[in-house]
């Protein structure tokens, strides 16, 4: 049964530059508490509860609408914004479709391969088709289809973060069965070792609140493949591809920042302490990242820009996911303002680097993001540093489970990725030929256009 986390967090204030005594006289929650936290996932779904909470209930429906949120119109918005316009409604679709048929497949055997029980890497089809759940099931103190339905938002959002790496140049047949396989074959897989109890990475010990191994690494390598995979965007490097609504970056941006409290507190799947600690991180963190990316922006380019603040705030989101409920506050502070610098470098500098047109950054902020979080939950984590941990924590022995979970996660994703991205060029074709890529996928793949006059 997973029990109500009650932490109680005694901080000083402090400037941005506390040192470390600050974290030390920061109380941590009880060791036993932590573990709940970290098995609660699994636990929901293999060890139900036998009471019905009421409150955890309503709180798990109202995330469940957030990250929906977050993803239409949120991540579409943020994404069409970044897009040309002629290509503005095929980003559009493209996420909203995506959203519509992995939440279809997650109920058919997603669900079931990840948290109804089986091996260290895949689950069974013991619940295949949602077999067996009722109305009256529970999963720990909420409804099983609560609990089935909030995971499968994640496994949505996920899929559709790819978007952002091959949009402007792929067919939108080509972007659905990649899909499919994607979902099949890396997030299923990825989803129950880190988060089923009989997971391989979940019993070796790591560390992922809400999903920065499961979605952004995931998602952020799988993109990158795709943008090698694709090629670059005719006229790349040689034409603007300037963002053709920034308005809309900001709309999108700003809706994935509220949406994310149900990403993020909506996986302690509970009205309880944990909530708490992940909904005030999921606001420090994020802060502080856009503070720093402007900061790191300014100082390089001599300018703060509102694409600066938007790509700095979702870094942060990213970058807290899977420490949300294991970090303190101002653990919290500190990992976001590392996290907006090093996405910073990794959409300028690394970018450059890898030599991939990865068009709206998706390996620079979520790939980047979700591995600095992963690295900096097992430091932020030690209850010496205003963590969950109890004293005996050894940070070390957690950075070599970390590192392991996030090499695991690079090999599995960018394998299925290459694999299902040749697939479909082999079956259908991945990319649209470079006259209806000039000419827009607005027109040319659904017959429409964003603004009536306006190419």
């Amino acid at each position: 049964m997973m029990k109500k986390l009650i932490a109680t967090l005694a901080l000083g204030l402090a400037a941005l530059g506390f040192s470390a005594a600050a974290f030390a006289q920061a109380a941590s929650a009880p060791e036993a508490a932590a573990s709940a936290v970290a098995a609660a996932p699994a636990e929901a779904a293999s060890a139900p509860a036998v009471v019905l909470s009421a409150g955890d209930t309503a709180w798990m429906l109202t995330s469940t609408m957030l990250v929906i949120l977050m993803t239409i119109p949120g991540l579409a918005l943020f994404y069409g914004g970044l897009a040309r316009s002629k290509n503005m409604l095929s980003v559009l679709v493209q996420v909203f479709t995506i959203f519509s048929l992995i939440t279809f497949l997650w109920a058919v055997y997603g669900y079931s391969l990840t948290f109804a029980g089986g091996g260290p890497i895949f689950g069974s089809f013991e619940k295949l088709f949602l077999k067996g759940i009722t109305p009256d099931t529970l999963s720990g103190s909420i409804p099983e289809y609560v609990f089935v339905a909030f995971q499968s938002t994640f496994a949505a959002i996920t899929c559709a973060l790819i978007v952002g790496s091959y949009a402007e140049r792929i067919k939108f047949a080509g972007v659905l069965l990649f899909s499919v396989i994607w979902f099949t074959f890396s997030y299923v897989p990825i989803a129950h070792m880190v988060w089923a109890a009989d997971g391989w990475l979940f019993k070796d010990g790591a560390l992922d609140f809400a999903g920065g191994t499961v979605v952004h690494i995931n998602a952020g390598v799988a993109g990158l493949v795709g943008a090698y995979v694709l090629g670059k965007r005719t006229g790349y490097g040689r034409e603007s591809f300037t963002p053709h609504s920034l308005t809309l970056t900001m709309v999108g941006a700003s809706l994935l920042w509220v949406g994310w409290f149900g990403f993020n507190a909506g996986s302690a799947l509970g009205a309880n302490g944990a909530a708490g600690l992940a909904f005030i991180n999921t606001i420090l963190a994020t802060g502080a990242a856009t503070l720093s990316w402007l900061a790191g922006e300014a100082l390089h380019k001599g300018k703060a820009s509102m694409l600066g603040a938007a790509s700095g705030a979702v870094a942060g989101l990213v970058a807290v996911t899977p420490a949300a409920g294991f970090v303190g506050p101002m653990g919290a502070i500190v990992l976001g303002l590392i996290a907006g610098l090093v996405c910073l470098w990794g959409v300028n500098g690394l970018k450059k680097m890898l030599g991939a047109d990865d068009s709206f950054d998706v390996f620079g902020v979520h790939g980047v993001g979700g591995i600095v979080g992963a690295l900096l939950t097992a430091v932020f984590a030690a209850g010496s540093l205003g963590g969950v941990k109890a004293d005996d924590y050894a940070i070390g022995a957690q950075l070599v489970i970390q590192v392991k979970g996030i090499l695991t996660t690079i090999v599995v994703s960018g394998v299925v990725a290459f694999v299902a991205y040749k697939i479909v060029d082999l079956v259908i074709g991945l990319r649209v030929p470079e006259d209806e890529e000039r000419e827009g996928l607005d027109i040319t793949s659904h017959g429409e256009t964003a603004y009536h006059g306006l190419r």
